[in-house]
């Protein structure tokens, strides 16, 4: 659960930054909680509108894509969850993640960072010496009812490259700017949710193919071998083409052009 001290960001101190874009939201800063996502679906069972935002400090039990836990701590990192109504159903949502890491990249980029990509289907990147670290991470948790479907969006983006032993290379926003530290947090936050509710809008229109340009645009592995991995066995391999219109990753191995869902399944830079 949640605790009510007193957090490193303030919501009167978001709005003025959000401009027109400010009454779309309604933000609630924690300073501890278990995940902002499990928070913000408990919420949802008691009516929390769409633009609903929880931002939290720390995370004591964030979580990632297939179970992986995603901690934060003050300062270091920036952990937030959006929620998100739609029209229709979940199956009509396809390359949401995707969208909505177009949506990461264009608000780094406009902080002033560089060497930004995006790895399918919901990480960003950052190229550093000759290879990528992981920035952010994105995770998407849908439900639906009469009314349409409802996603929580969680990110979680690191602003100081996390210390110690990580199953990964790993990178903070502070590593993509000249400066070598990152903006103030509020104003990092801000650019996020603004270009969300732009991509997000034009997602509600257009699905993923009016932005499969775009995230073609910041895709970090295209036309570079890969390895399409699960539960440790190779399931594909060849060469990454991109994206298909439904947000389908696609891999031109020895039988051709290959699908590839997203799901319990990795993808890995060969």
């Amino acid at each position: 659960m949640c605790q009510s001290e007193p957090s490193l960001l303030d919501p009167i101190l978001l709005r003025p930054l959000l401009g027109s874009y400010a009454g779309r939201f309604d933000v609630d800063a924690l300073a501890v909680c278990d995940s902002t996502s499990s928070e913000l679906l408990r919420r949802v069972d008691a009516g929390a509108p769409s633009g609903t935002v929880v931002v939290a400090d720390r995370q004591t039990a964030g979580r990632g894509r297939r179970g992986r836990s995603w901690l934060s701590a003050p300062a270091d990192s920036l952990t937030f969850s959006l929620l998100w109504r739609f029209p229709g159903t979940p199956l009509e949502l396809s390359g949401l993640s995707l969208v909505v890491g177009v949506a990461l990249a264009r608000a780094l980029a406009a902080l002033g960072a560089r060497g930004v990509g995006l790895k399918w289907p919901n990480d960003i990147l950052l190229r550093r010496t000759g290879e990528f670290a992981k920035l952010a991470g994105i995770l998407i948790e849908m439900a639906s009812d009469r009314r349409g479907t409802q996603a929580v969006i969680g990110i979680g983006l690191n602003l100081w490259a996390p210390a110690g032993e990580l199953g990964q290379a790993a990178a903070g926003l502070a590593d993509a700017l000249a400066a070598g530290e990152p903006p103030e947090r509020h104003a990092v936050l801000a650019a996020l949710l603004l270009e969300l509710v732009r991509v997000l809008d034009a997602f509600t229109v257009d699905g993923f193919a009016g932005q499969k340009s775009e995230w073609q645009r910041w895709h970090a592995w295209q036309d570079e071998p890969v390895r399409v991995v699960e539960d440790g066995r190779e399931l594909l391999a060849g060469t990454c083409i991109g994206a298909d219109t439904d947000g389908s990753l696609l891999v031109r191995s020895e039988r051709g052009v290959e699908r590839v869902l997203a799901g319990d399944v990795s993808l890995r830079h060969a």
